[in-house]
């Protein structure tokens, strides 16, 4: 299943829309030399975004540009999502339950109850989360906002390609964690090609891997370090398209790398990443990912509500 209007000029329309009630995070440029890297790297630090992650982006895109019933709006997540719907939620003075797993980090379950919204915690993924959060629309009549396949989700996620692309023009590559693929989808979706985007999944959670393997979504494994963020089961029913079309490759990593991701960018940069955060930056120094000698990389540092 394709939308139609998940291109450039939606994309602009849902950044203007969202552009009052998000954060413009900062690039960091520099010589990957000091890494080991023959490259120049452009890390984007989204964590320093509303809720901790870039799903604010999503969160505030839904919320404002679809008709929210009275009794307010549900979601699922690992907690990122949760976190995210739960800050634009309180923003915009909308009612917000959210659902996630006993996997759940407990910055992101902090995070949640923080921000005010209703939390019940149960079941061990994302999927347990995902089913009781449908439960609670069919009887409630709340709106379901999706973590990553969701029309809104994918937009505004998708703002955070042209605000790079603003603030680094002559980017060769972009690496991006993926999980459910709203991320990837959207910020693929804004360059269309003009940028190789890359895939970083980790070994144990290769959700867009196995669908591109596949030729479709398909189920995949959901365990390791980046489970709470990374490890949703399989990608999206709307992301897929995108991403076969405007995505590169994927890349695995192990866990071993995602933990060295985060040493090294807590040590030379002082960007204290989750591990889901660090999957792109592991694909560099596990070697799983090598660039062109002195090709400019763009590294999304997609969250950072860790206690690791």
């Amino acid at each position: 299943m394709i939308v139609d209007d998940l291109r450039r000029e939606a994309i602009a329309a849902t950044e203007m829309a969202i552009r009052p009630h998000i954060r413009r995070t900062p690039i960091l440029d520099c010589v990957g030399t000091d890494d080991g890297i023959d490259a120049r790297l452009i890390f984007k630090p989204e964590l320093a975004q509303h809720s901790g992650s870039f799903k604010a982006r999503g969160a505030f895109a839904n919320l404002l540009l679809r008709d929210v019933p009275r009794v307010g709006v549900v979601a699922a997540s690992g907690g990122n999502h949760g976190a995210a719907v739960a800050y634009a939620a309180r923003s915009l003075g909308i009612p917000a339950r959210i659902f996630v797993p006993t996997i759940s980090s407990p910055s992101k379950i902090h995070r949640i109850r923080e921000y005010g919204a209703e939390l019940v915690v149960g079941g061990d993924r994302y999927a347990d989360a995902l089913a009781a959060s449908q439960a609670w629309a069919a009887q409630s009549g709340a709106m379901t906002v999706h973590a990553f396949d969701q029309r809104e989700t994918i937009l505004g996620q998708g703002s955070l390609g042209l605000e790079l692309e603003e603030q680094a023009r002559d980017l060769d590559t972009l690496l991006v964690a993926v999980g459910g693929g709203g991320l990837i989808a959207g910020i693929a979706a804004w360059f269309e090609g003009k940028v190789t985007v890359i895939g970083v999944e980790p070994e144990r959670s290769p959700t867009l891997f196995r669908a591109f393997e596949a030729g479709h979504p398909v189920d995949a494994e959901t365990e390791g370090i980046a489970a709470d963020s990374l490890a949703p089961r399989r990608v999206g029913e709307l992301v897929f398209p995108i991403a076969r079309r405007h995505v590169a490759r994927v890349v695995l990593v192990p866990d071993d790398a995602i933990v060295d991701a985060q040493r090294t960018l807590w040590s030379t940069a002082r960007i204290a990443a989750e591990p889901g955060g660090a999957a792109s930056f592991a694909a560099l120094l596990s070697r799983r990912y090598v660039p062109r000698a002195g090709e400019r990389v763009g590294v999304l540092v997609s969250g950072g509500n860790t206690e690791r």
